[in-house]
């Protein structure tokens, strides 16, 4: 029987969620301070890429899985220039809209992660009840 890897990834996604939403609340809250460019981490397509985790291809109708190498990091960067925003005047680089609607979609994203979960664990539960 081959290791069930949804525990793994979901916790995964967890810490990835959990680092975003700590820079961005530091986004937010570094909104007026002078000169501080906005940050964000590295897409969670690059950290699963990244990790070791392998998606299985058990139909040839499915999409086919990569092979992933096993180092994780998390990164943090410098985000994108947003082009409405721009550079301020004080050369603050922080779109506070934009900074609410990510930590609205880690929400999001937090959410799902734990129903899937939870979905999961019941699943596996009333498995090993019969």
């Amino acid at each position: 029987m081959q290791p069930i890897q949804l525990f793994d990834l979901a916790s995964r996604q967890a810490e990835w969620l959990t680092i975003r939403q700590q820079v961005v609340a530091g986004n937010i809250a570094n909104a007026n301070t002078p000169k501080f460019h906005a940050k964000d981490v590295t897409p969670f397509d690059a950290v699963l890429d990244k990790s070791d985790i392998a998606m299985a291809r058990t139909n040839p109708a499915h999409l086919s899985g990569n092979d992933f190498s096993n180092s994780g990091d998390i990164d943090v960067k410098d985000a994108a220039l947003d082009q409405e925003i721009g550079v301020q005047e004080s050369g603050n680089t922080v779109g506070l809209a934009e900074e609410l609607s990510k930590s609205g979609d880690i929400k999001r994203q937090y959410d799902l992660n734990t129903s899937l979960v939870s979905s999961f664990n019941r699943m596996m539960l009333m498995t090993v009840r019969r």
